[in-house]
């Protein structure tokens, strides 16, 4: 039985191992200007925690094995109270790796979410609303109207509760679809309606949670154009499987007609 439980632990082991090192399920590839710093730092922390699971594994195979049961009525187990250096050692060496992984991740992290966005960025108020995102552009006087709860109305094309009382309101332009520029950084102020959402953005390792009450500021960059889906990646209710959208990045030329276009609409 020792052998047999040596040689399970160890097929399972390595076939994992396997899949992580040929990426068989792997991230999809990135396209913002973060993607490649987040990418190594995933990278680097699979390596180091994969050759601890792996070591470990092949360890607790090795030790089943050796202490298996040899049927010997001569056999004794040994009581010990274990060893306090060794246990010192290994737990320095966990709190080393933890903290120096935390280290050098801070900077990537502090990056999108404590650094100011650019003077020059694009701002876009994302909204989490059960079970759709609801994107707001501030027009050309860069400025968000003011928003009211008793205001929303849904079916008449007001989901947000924009006051049109409000002059700064008048030039807001409202969008199923988010549409940004390639190559200029993209500030994201988050919003909830209702319960906790999470914006999430494979391709521009882009996720953060929508929570209500709050306005949550991130910036991102966007280095290739195209479509790309955008997913709630919090469970937020019975529909939040349909709760997706789509982020358009195009050229600045193509993205100021599509605002342009959008805001002689309101007119």
């Amino acid at each position: 039985m020792g052998l047999v439980l040596l040689v399970v632990i160890w097929l399972i082991t390595l076939i994992s191992t396997y899949f992580f090192i040929a990426k068989t399920w792997w991230l999809p590839a990135g396209a913002s200007a973060a993607a490649a710093g987040i990418d190594h730092h995933f990278t680097v922390s699979f390596i180091l925690m994969g050759t601890v699971f792996v070591a470990a594994q092949l360890a607790l195979g090795y030790l089943v094995w050796s202490y298996r049961d040899r049927g010997s009525a001569s056999t004794k187990a040994s009581y010990s109270h274990g060893n306090t250096n060794l246990e010192i050692v290994w737990t320095l060496l966990t709190t080393v790796l933890f903290v120096g992984m935390n280290l050098m991740s801070s900077s990537i992290w502090a990056s999108e979410r404590f650094r100011a966005a650019e003077a020059n960025a694009v701002h876009v108020e994302v909204t989490g609303v059960q079970f759709q995102w609801y994107f707001r552009y501030p027009g050309p006087d860069g400025k968000f109207g003011l928003t009211k709860p008793e205001l929303e109305d849904a079916p008449n094309g007001n989901g947000l509760g924009i006051d049109s009382h409000d002059p700064a309101a008048t030039d807001d332009v409202v969008s199923g679809i988010m549409v940004v520029p390639v190559n200029r950084e993209i500030e994201v102020i988050l919003r909830s309606h209702d319960v906790i959402h999470s914006f999430f953005v494979p391709q521009m390792r882009f996720k953060q949670d929508a929570v209500p009450g709050l306005a949550i500021h991130m910036h991102f960059t966007p280095i290739e154009t195209g479509e790309f889906e955008i997913a709630c990646a919090e469970l937020c209710g019975l529909g939040h499987y349909k709760m997706h959208g789509i982020l358009k990045v195009v050229s600045q030329e193509e993205f100021d007609k599509w605002l342009t276009a959008r805001e002689a609409e309101k007119q």
